[in-house]
């Protein structure tokens, strides 16, 4: 392509490789993201499980108060149905594709990750644009009441996070210090659904 397409069509700010469509003009492959709606009566013509492309999702127009964030695939296929309510999934990093998703910022909005150093660089992440957003079941009493079902992280999230909670941050930092053992980490999905159930009926009631 840098051969064959005249210079000034050609954005040298970006790579030919992960910046290939933004350094030659194309366009890109639109960013989805995989939703379900919790309730009912809000079915879009019968369906609730959508993947969408985040522009359309910031065109939304929906009758929810409440809205959960969480990485797992199963985890979102399984959350319980609730009133007024979204979950939205799968997305890890990606969720910096919500930042354009305004109506967002209006609504209550949760964080469910795993309990490691990124889970909470993630957690942190969103927060930079929704800063409303809570996390449940990631703090030190759930990591402690499942250290049977630890695994090991093997890849540290080392930087620094401004915008968690003082618990956040402090369980935050005691993973980096590996206070529980060498890279500790309580992936979500391993948490026992009634326990789970209990969360989020505490958050709705």
């Amino acid at each position: 392509m840098d051969i064959v397409l005249p210079k000034d069509t050609i954005d040298y700010n970006y790579s030919a490789g992960a910046d290939f469509e933004l350094r030659y003009g194309l366009k890109k492959k639109p960013s989805r993201v995989r939703l379900r709606i919790l309730s009912h009566e809000l079915y879009i013509s019968g369906l609730s499980d959508l993947s969408i492309p985040s522009e359309q999702l910031a065109e939304l127009r929906i009758d929810i108060s409440r809205v959960f964030i969480t990485e797992n695939e199963i985890n979102g296929l399984c959350f319980p149905n609730m009133p007024k309510s979204i979950v939205i999934f799968g997305l890890g990093f990606g969720a910096e594709i919500l930042k354009t998703v305004y109506w967002l910022r209006g609504v209550d909005v949760y964080y469910w990750g795993d309990i490691d150093t990124h889970g909470f660089a993630i957690l942190d992440m969103v927060r930079g644009f929704l800063p409303q957003i809570k996390s449940f079941l990631m703090d030190k009493k759930t990591l402690l009441m499942y250290r049977h079902l630890w695994v090991q992280e093997t890849k540290k999230y080392t930087g620094q996070l401004m915008r968690l909670s003082a618990d956040e941050h402090q369980l935050y930092s005691s993973l980096q210090d590996d206070v529980w053992g060498v890279g500790v980490r309580l992936e979500q999905e391993r948490i026992p659904y009634k326990n789970v159930q209990h969360e989020i009926h505490c958050i709705s009631s």
